[in-house]
Formats: structure tokens, sequence, C-alpha cells
């Protein structure tokens, strides 16, 4: 038995693109940059939404095409990997030593399952047999 969960949406997009459209998804939202998040690495924090789900910016290497990914946490990576790949995803590649899968969805969606990095994951996971 695990859990799981959507615990982060991340707008990608390429360093050409990235600081416009960060600008853009932080007046669109109404939200303003912490000064920790003002550091050099992929990712900008728009803060957490309802139910702690974070929403980022995630600045991705040239040649990815900006788009949209869920990052579902989970309690069991390698469970929870397995039981969407009977449901018709695939694994792509493993990140971080096998912390965590990049997959694709039936219809070629990138997600990624993680384990869990929200306070209140336990609250709003759904448990699976």
């Amino acid at each position: 038995m695990h859990k799981s969960r959507i615990g982060g949406i991340f707008i990608d997009h390429p360093g050409s693109s990235f600081e416009a459209s960060l600008r853009f998804w932080l007046a669109a939202t109404g939200r303003s940059l912490a000064p920790e998040a003002e550091r050099e690495d992929p990712y900008r924090s728009l803060g957490l939404f309802g139910g702690d789900v974070v929403v980022e910016v995630q600045r991705v290497g040239e040649g990815t095409d900006p788009r949209v990914h869920l990052d579902i946490d989970t309690d069991d990576v390698e469970a929870e990997v397995q039981r969407l790949e009977a449901l018709g995803a695939r694994r792509l590649e493993s990140q971080e030593n096998g912390r965590f899968w990049q997959m694709v969805d039936p219809g070629g969606l990138v997600f990624c399952v993680i384990p869990p990095h929200t306070s209140d994951f336990d609250e709003q996971a759904t448990v699976w047999p």
C-alpha cells in the first residue's frame, strides 16, 4: 500500500524565454519572489496554492519547448511508477540516481514522480492498495 497526490505544477521554459515567463506568471498570479528565491537554479517558486500545491517556473535546456508539467508526490516512488505504467504511462528517465522518475502519459505529456515535499501530503494523498 502506498500514497500519492499531485504536489506541484511546473511551467517549463528554456533560458531564452524564462525571465519573461517568470515576470508574466508572477504578475498573473499576483505573487512576488521571496528573497531566497533569487538564486541561480532552475526553479523560481510562485508559492503554494490550495492544498499546498506548489507552482513554479522552471528553466529547462534550450531545445525543450515551453510546457507545463505536473509532479506526482508519493511515499513509494517505484510502486507509484508501476501503478502509472499499468495505466498506460511510460518511463523516460531516472533522475538523481532513482530518487524520482520523469515519465510521459499516454498522450506524451511529461510528468515526474517524486518523494513528498509538502507539509500536507498525508492528509491530501490518495491511498492505493
